[in-house]
């Protein structure tokens, strides 16, 4: 093999990226798995406290058990799960190396990163959608007071914060950082918490707001942000409180931007889905493949890892089918 000449490159390391390789090596295949970041970027930067919402054997890639002492597996579990994987089958990958242009010429896909330059005949790319945050657009959201991740609960104790949201992230997040004795506000969007979030969160969430301990305001939203104050639209006028921090857990998007200029043609309306072929995840660009969350677009509640688990046998099927039509 040509040096970094590979049959597939698979951008992103995260855990629908792994399956990927995993199915590449099944039918002897060679590739190189790029990833910006450490091992599943995307789950490293997870809430350090996070539960999934599903059962372990429903995040489980190439047919490995992931077993855990409780049925919804923690963060922590899943890193080790999916590090144990990569070391197990060697998976070829390049950490803290990102893609930076994907182009195309004469049937070879010539994939730039910040350290070198691969040549492949596909190239699937499996990016999630966690590096860029929705923004609220206001006044005072670029103070370094105003977080669109969000960590550890400890950070924030004895302060005044406010938590946007109604979804799992920003529902963990209130009572994370209340239980760590911060006085928390919600405000929320819409009239009531998301149904999304997760069944043994919701009663405690609801729990704690009609016993006054975490305060909420629905149909509101964040106007302004100061070194010492927030300004919140409410139904019944502005209000203005004292705050420390403001978590701004609002949602976040795919990279639309490198996306086309791989050549990948985007819907000009919400959800902005990625134009691919749902029974082959080929993209309008032969060979180029997209696998995971990011083949939503902005409806990142469409595919999680237990359900785009299959894009890999997708992908590596008809890719097979290629090389075998190439061949007759």
């Amino acid at each position: 093999m040509q040096d970094n000449h590979y049959d597939i490159i698979i951008v992103g390391g995260g855990p629908i990226g792994l399956a990927c390789a995993l199915e590449a090596s099944l039918n002897n295949l060679s590739y190189v798995i790029l990833e910006k970041g450490c091992l599943v970027n995307s789950l490293y930067h997870y809430p350090q406290n996070m539960t999934f919402f599903s059962s372990s054997d429903r995040l489980e890639i190439g047919d490995i058990p992931f077993v855990t002492t409780l049925p919804k597996p923690k963060r922590s579990e899943a890193l080790e799960y999916y590090r144990r994987i990569q070391q197990k089958f060697k998976l070829n990958i390049k950490l803290f190396e990102q893609v930076t242009v994907i182009d195309k010429h004469n049937d070879i896909f010539n994939t730039k990163t910040t350290k070198n330059i691969y040549t492949s005949k596909y190239v699937i790319i499996a990016t999630g959608f966690y590096d860029i945050p929705m923004l609220l657009n206001i006044p005072g959201e670029n103070l370094d007071k105003v977080k669109h991740y969000y960590q550890d609960p400890h950070y924030y104790a004895n302060q005044k914060v406010i938590v946007v949201g109604a979804s799992n992230s920003s529902i963990d997040a209130a009572l994370e950082t209340f239980r760590k004795g911060a006085d928390v506000t919600l405000v929320i969007r819409g009239k009531e918490i998301s149904p999304r979030v997760k069944y043994w969160v919701k009663p405690d969430i609801e729990n704690r707001i009609l016993a006054g301990e975490i305060r909420v305001f629905y149909n509101s939203s964040l106007s302004e942000i100061s070194e010492s104050h927030a300004h919140i639209q409410t139904q019944d006028g502005e209000v203005i409180l004292e705050n420390d921090f403001v978590l701004a857990l609002t949602g976040y998007k795919p990279n639309f931007k490198f996306l086309k200029s791989a050549g990948i043609n985007i819907a000009n309306e919400s959800p902005c889905q990625p134009e691919h072929d749902p029974d082959t995840m080929e993209t309008n660009v032969d060979g180029l493949y997209l696998a995971g969350v990011v083949c939503g677009g902005l409806n990142t509640h469409l595919w999680f890892i237990e359900n785009s688990r299959i894009h890999a046998q997708q992908i590596l099927t008809d890719i097979k089918q290629k090389e075998e039509n190439l061949l007759s």
